[in-house]
């Protein structure tokens, strides 16, 4: 995508107890959840348009009857 999470390293507290590990958990689940709810449709759309971007060329045809030359071997 952008390459914004290869930017992002986030070194996270060893401190934490599994109690606080999980309500950072479900906050960034709910956070998530609300972002997709407002902006959930304009973000599907600029996802297909890039992967639409980052697509590789169109692959020839095999059966295309502009290659219907014999093949030389």
């Amino acid at each position: 995508m952008s390459g914004l999470a290869d930017l992002m390293r986030f070194e996270l507290p060893e401190h934490w107890t599994p109690e606080q590990a999980l309500a950072v958990q479900e906050a960034l689940d709910a956070f998530s959840e609300a972002l997709f709810a407002v902006y959930g449709s304009q973000m599907q759309a600029l996802i297909a348009e890039e992967t639409r971007r980052n697509e590789p060329l169109e692959l020839l045809e095999l059966d295309d009857p502009q290659f219907d030359d014999p093949l030389p071997f």
